[in-house]
């Protein structure tokens, strides 16, 4: 463990203000004085106690609503009962104004929430066995797991019992409590399907089988947008695994780097003295020769949100709801609550696209009639199923854009202009590049950012294709488009949904989709496209280029450039750029050929094929620099 040691001292010369902060006082010391503080009221919190302290136990101080704060709560793998709904949903109606937050990581936030009513909702929610120890700052967060376990038919090691195990580890042990450098996150799962996106957490226990036996391999170094790293590790019992967690943690909080916060997550330990050393580290503190990985057995994306249900081993349903961007109701949570009694078996489950599971329903037509399903469709529209979105400015001091409601307004928009049926697309939104809304993971990932637009700075989106939840290469997105407005990226996406929809085989998902057709071209070519037919929409020119037309080009621009060229100089004037191959004569000005010739689209096509025959455009950056498709 030399190198570890040496990585740590070399990272740790100097403390980031946050590990300064932890010397002033143990965490336990400011939630002791909660109930003082409900008393004295807000302007009696010391500033290190908002800034860190009560962060420990979930609260957070949210300067976006002035002296309000947020609660985040402890869901674990997003189990729930019908009583712990409604106390949620109670303490939200009475003291948060009805909100409600889902998060990606199957828990809840109450928000807009007054110092002096914080004890009374913890003693509330602790009587149903509801708390928010550790869910913030630098603790061992709330650990994901299969929201539906053994309850599946494709669960082949039931693990709710083992997460709850590993939990205790830690949960509410003051040793721990703000001891880790950042935060640290597990997840684990027996399932063969990924319903909680198992592989983007710092330490992941995944479903795998070696020599006929079935148990875990260990993946470390996961976090929002980043794919964990095998870790060569097969654990094959419960004992094992429990032995493994705390040795990975262990290490975490003794060797993880104190310095530049921004760079103190698992994963750039593991860069620093890479991953055999982590899981030399790790055999060594738990005292377990653990044997080498095995087959990784959770492969399959989820699907279930296409259906509207599950069902489950024992003949019942798990029935979907959809919440839109996680934005929910305290009163509609308790209503959810009673529905799971009547109509189910009084259990409800968070899911990691914000939205939720009402189980062991044997009538789901019953169940549908309610109410509620008005609000909450049970199967939206394609855009709506699987989209996420994490707080915003609204809510996040980090927000760049809304982000919640532009992601519903964005799936309205889509709904009309390009209706899909039988379809799944998991748009996932992110309002700054810290990713909270794991964008980089989305069929179709939109990550927040400032834009121009007629000279005037607007809320913008980087674009992203090509995002999986499952572990193997190239599962994170890659970005085609940079800064576009939101009200023009819209045009953008609208152009994609129209080619999906054309090209599509039948039922076919996105992801194939992108996989079958987008994965044969460049980002770049992906990218001008989109932006190409937006414009030649906007200019109610009756032209567009599909991926179809753009065929031999070997993910090579200059070839790209060139098919994009002799395609929509054909569709604009019926007449071949050249015959047979190219030539050195330069085609026919367009301006001469097409009537009102737009003047963008004639200078695209003077840079593709150049002066003199000679072809100039190599690349599709050429063209945005002085051309603006919007």
């Amino acid at each position: 463990m030399i190198k570890l040691q040496e990585a740590y001292e070399a990272r740790n010369k100097k403390l980031n203000k946050i590990e300064k902060l932890k010397e002033l006082r143990e965490p336990k010391e400011a939630f002791a004085a909660l109930e003082q503080y409900a008393k004295d009221g807000y302007d009696s919190i010391p500033k290190e106690d908002k800034d860190f302290f009560l962060k420990c136990f979930g609260i957070y101080d949210r300067p976006k609503t002035p002296k309000q704060f947020m609660l985040k709560l402890r869901i674990p793998s997003g189990y729930l009962n019908s009583d712990q709904a409604r106390v949620i949903g109670e303490c939200a109606k009475r003291f948060g104004n009805d909100y409600l937050d889902l998060t990606t990581r199957t828990q809840c936030e109450l928000r807009y929430l007054n110092i002096e009513n914080i004890p009374t909702i913890l003693k509330r929610l602790d009587e149903v066995g509801i708390n928010s120890y550790q869910t913030g700052v630098d603790n061992i967060r709330g650990i994901m797991g299969d929201p539906f376990d053994d309850m599946a038919f494709d669960n082949i090691l039931p693990s709710h019992h083992l997460l709850l195990q590993i939990q205790n580890q830690f949960l509410k042990d003051y040793n721990w409590i703000g001891k880790v450098p950042r935060k640290f996150n597990f997840s684990i799962t027996g399932n063969m399907v990924n319903r909680c996106n198992a592989f983007v957490h710092d330490c992941c226990f995944i479903l795998a089988m070696k020599d006929g036996v079935y148990g875990y391999n260990m993946y470390l170094g996961g976090k929002v947008g980043k794919i964990a790293k095998n870790a060569d590790i097969f654990l094959k019992n419960a004992s094992e695994v429990l032995k493994a967690a705390n040795a990975i943690a262990t290490i975490f909080k003794d060797y993880g780097f104190k310095d530049n916060r921004n760079k103190n997550r698992l994963m750039f330990l593991i860069e620093a003295v890479g991953i055999e050393e982590i899981a030399s580290a790790i055999r060594k503190i738990a005292g377990v020769d653990f044997d080498t990985a095995g087959e990784t057995m959770t492969k399959i994306d989820f699907s279930e949100t296409q259906a509207g249900k599950i069902q489950l081993k024992n003949g019942s349903f798990g029935v979907h709801m959809v919440i839109p961007s996680g934005i929910f109701k305290g009163s509609s949570l308790m209503e959810v609550s009673r529905l799971a009694k009547e109509h189910g078996d009084g259990q409800i489950r968070f899911d990691m696209e914000q939205s939720l599971y009402i189980l062991g329903v044997k009538n789901v037509e019953n169940l549908l009639k309610e109410d509620i399903f008005n609000e909450y469709k049970n199967v939206n529209t394609p855009y709506f199923n699987n989209l996420i979105a994490c707080a915003g400015t609204e809510h996040c001091p980090f927000g760049v854009i809304e982000n919640k409601n532009d992601a519903i307004d964005f799936a309205h928009f889509l709904s009309k202009e390009v209706p899909l049926e039988n379809a799944k697309i998991r748009l996932y939104w992110s309002a700054c590049v810290k990713g909270c809304g794991i964008h980089g993971l989305g069929d179709i990932g939109f990550e927040g950012c400032k834009a121009k637009l007629d000279g005037n700075t607007v809320s913008g989106v980087n674009i992203s294709l090509g995002g999986k939840l499952v572990a193997q290469e190239g599962v994170e997105g890659h970005t085609i488009i940079r800064s576009a407005p939101i009200s023009i990226a819209k045009e953008y996406i609208k152009s994609l949904m129209l080619e999906y929809k054309e090209l599509r085989v039948k039922n076919e998902n996105f992801e194939a989709f992108n996989d079958r057709v987008l994965s044969n071209f460049t980002n770049q070519l992906i990218g001008f496209i989109l932006k190409l037919n937006g414009y030649l929409r906007s200019k109610n020119i009756e032209c567009s280029i599909s991926f179809k037309d753009i065929i031999d080009t070997h993910k090579i621009e200059s070839n790209e450039i060139l098919e994009v060229g002799k395609k929509l100089y054909f569709k604009l004037s019926n007449t071949h750029a050249f015959s047979g191959a190219v030539k050195k004569s330069k085609p026919t000005d367009i301006r001469k050929l097409v009537k009102d010739c737009d003047e963008n689209i004639a200078i695209i096509l003077d840079k593709i094929f150049g002066l003199n025959g000679k072809i100039e455009a190599e690349v599709f950056s050429e063209f945005e620099e002085n051309i603006i498709l919007v």
